[in-house]
């Protein structure tokens, strides 16, 4: 396998737009096409992410539809649809083809445009991330499922609502300092667990928005990147793992996670400690408790606490979402695992401002699509290294 390289990566400002996912996709992959200082023609195949096309009316074909609109045309181009997870994987997609010696030129492109349909047209497009027939159908929702999951880890752990709530508190704090972000407002604890009940012990402020939005980022093999950057971001792990499904499972612990991070790891030759960054799925606030330790980052149970004490805050052990996460960054659904390898590699240049963490060398991003049967999906972990 040929080691891979980021040269260069581009976003939107996630929230509301009265863009297409058109006109989002072409900013995002100029933007990225400019920080690699590449033309178009340079781009030898193409992944792109994006899960909800029944909202956008664009559910075929759109990666194409995309990508023309800078001029990338004729080549590969693959559509990926793996639920919150689908850009992660255009991102994967991108690296095997490099790693593999197929290609030498990637470009990997998530996008989503959700705000255009009602919330209840929304929850049903999203819906189809369970099983439908047995899940879905009878009523289960992804909030109640989170909100389930909370209640165990709670009883089972004994995790209060405020260490809860505080994953909130921290993520819209960076997420002020991120001007990509979709809110920028900052909250207390009190302000979170006030706010309006959605599924019992999860409040409005305990769930990410309903956002538009697109990322990219293009990808080359070790030979051709110092053509294009002088501060190249190595791919140094792709970890993929789906769920069990196990009947009687504990919900607290997703194995995927588990299995996706340490294929991750050991393909990286590092550890949970060598990591300085991460980006998680914080879809819910109970989430990125659950991720935490399931990432290695604190021991199973101990997550609210860990990160109550300020461990993953900016300054703090392992800051975790220095972008505002989900929760504050926002979740275009088919965009957000790229905007995750997009704060990585930014972060790893130095290039973040008010929230960069200094001497950041490791990060990791990781991004969970779809839950079934008490499990995840599937899982993402990527790690990147300055």
């Amino acid at each position: 396998m040929r080691e891979v390289a980021v040269v260069g990566v581009g976003m939107t400002l996630f929230g509301k737009h009265t863009e297409t996912i058109r006109e989002l996709g072409e900013e995002a992959v100029w933007a990225a096409l400019q920080d690699a200082g590449m033309s178009p023609k340079d781009v030898q195949v193409a992944y792109a992410g994006n899960a909800l096309g029944r909202i956008s009316g664009q559910e075929m074909v759109s990666g194409q539809m995309v990508l023309r609109e800078v001029g990338i045309t004729g080549i590969p181009i693959t559509r990926i649809e793996d639920a919150c997870a689908s850009a992660s994987f255009a991102f994967r997609e991108s690296w095997l083809a490099i790693a593999s010696g197929l290609y030498d030129v990637a470009m990997a492109v998530g996008y989503e445009k959700m705000t255009g349909a009602t919330t209840a047209q929304i929850m049903e497009a999203l819906a189809g991330a369970s099983d439908t027939e047995l899940e879905a159908d009878l009523g289960i929702t992804f909030p109640g499922v989170f909100a389930m999951v909370a209640r165990r880890h709670m009883y089972q752990y004994g995790t209060t609502r405020e260490q809860i709530a505080y994953v909130s508190v921290k993520n819209h704090d960076n997420g002020a300092l991120n001007p990509r972000s979709q809110y920028q407002k900052r909250f207390s604890i009190e302000e979170v667990l006030a706010s309006r009940p959605i599924a019992s012990p999860l409040n409005l402020l305990d769930c990410c928005p309903i956002s538009d939005g697109c990322a990219a980022a293009v990808l080359v093999a070790k030979d051709l990147a110092p053509r294009y950057t002088r501060k190249p971001v190595w791919v140094a792990a792709s970890g993929q793992a789906s769920g069990f499904f196990e009947p009687g499972s504990d919900v607290t612990v997703l194995k995927p996670t588990i299995a996706a991070s340490q294929s991750a790891y050991k393909q990286a030759g590092l550890g949970p400690e060598d990591i300085d960054l991460a980006e998680v799925h914080d879809c819910f606030t109970i989430a990125e408790v659950l991720h935490t330790e399931d990432l290695g980052f604190a021991p199973k149970g101990e997550g609210g606490p860990f990160i109550m004490d300020g461990n993953t805050a900016i300054g703090g052990r392992i800051p975790i979402n220095t972008s505002g996460g989900l929760l504050s960054k926002g979740h275009p659904v088919g965009a957000t695992g790229l905007a995750q390898i997009v704060e990585i590699v930014e972060q790893l240049r130095g290039q973040s401002g008010h929230r960069q963490v200094q001497g950041a060398r490791a990060g990791l991003a990781m991004c969970l699509g779809g839950f079934m049967h008490s499990d995840a999906g599937v899982v993402a972990v990527h790690i990147l290294k300055a």
